[in-house]
């Protein structure tokens, strides 16, 4: 593609034009600069609101391949990717998953997480070796604010033709990346406060899908009970507290009861929790939440009550 056809190209996406509203941005005072940054992130969220039905779809399409043992994969450049790797990197800690169940990759490598990377954006074949690395059992979404990376075009593609599930997130239509996925998401986020700044709306509104796909792919893999995070990994103070008010919470049980069920089931909250809950030991609540896939609730509703009144 020529410079003059990529100034074309540039010229038809919502997320590179310059918009004569915020013309007179540097000359507001701060307060209305702040309400300005507020009312825009709103339009975010509304846009987010509006793909719901494709963010759905792609929940589904990756629980599918989760369940089957696969993997989920987030993958971009610059802003998006950095998006993706911060999503990935909060799902062990709170979840209480593999470091290689949910994992986030960016051009440019880990470099890239803090410095710009000349040129890797552009990469389609390292993208396509990326997407080359997975399989029919895992599920793939490509970040591209732009919505024609040739790193997430390359990563998609070749991720769909070996079998991945594939999901694309792009703030513009019709996007590029869409062709190569599953399931399109296409949250249109209109014009930058900053012309061209996609780390602000585009940024904020990608963010919202990767919390929302991660966050219930979670929630119907069995990691969530209720709205308790109960596979949270206790890994300091504040959490080791949070353990004990989740099974307090779970189970209406005092601090006491819910520190020595924690301490009896090795600190898993799950298992405290059927510890208390059905009277069973740490052996026989670890058996029922094995033999229910992990889901709490399936595991509670198998072993009979033997709590007192």
């Amino acid at each position: 593609m020529t410079d003059e056809q990529l100034r074309h190209t540039l010229g038809t996406l919502a997320t590179e034009r310059v918009d004569p509203a915020f013309a007179d941005l540097d000359l507001l005072s701060t307060g209305e600069q702040v309400e300005l940054m507020a009312e825009q992130g709103v339009v975010a969220a509304q846009a987010v609101a509006a793909e719901r039905d494709s963010i759905a779809r792609a929940v589904d399409g990756i629980v599918a391949r989760l369940v089957r043992g696969g993997r989920l994969m987030y993958i971009g450049a610059g802003t998006a990717g950095r998006m993706g790797v911060l999503d990935a990197s909060e799902i062990p800690p709170t979840y209480g998953t593999d470091p290689s169940l949910v994992t986030g990759v960016i051009a440019g490598g880990e470099r890239a997480l803090r410095n710009a990377v000349e040129n890797a954006e552009d990469d389609f074949d390292a993208g396509a070796a990326e997407g080359a690395a997975l399989g029919p059992d895992d599920a793939i979404v490509g970040l591209s604010a732009s919505g024609r990376t040739p790193y997430v075009v390359g990563a998609l593609r070749a991720a769909r033709e070996r079998g991945a599930f594939t999901v694309s997130v792009a703030c513009n239509s019709p996007a590029e990346i869409s062709r190569d996925a599953d399931v399109s998401i296409e949250v249109v986020v209109g014009p930058e406060v900053v012309a061209g700044s996609t780390r602000l709306k585009a940024g904020t509104a990608q963010k919202l899908v990767l919390n929302t796909l991660s966050t219930l792919a979670m929630v119907q893999s069995g990691k969530v009970y209720g709205n308790l995070m109960v596979d949270v990994q206790a890994t300091n103070e504040k959490l080791r507290q949070r353990a004990v008010r989740t099974v307090m919470h779970a189970t209406g049980c005092a601090a006491e009861e819910a520190a020595s069920a924690l301490q009896a089931a090795d600190g898993s909250v799950k298992v405290a929790i059927a510890i208390v809950v059905t009277g069973a030991d740490a052996v026989q609540a670890r058996a029922a939440l094995d033999a229910a896939g992990g889901h709490l609730r399936a595991a509670l509703a198998s072993v009979p009550a033997e709590r007192p009144e």
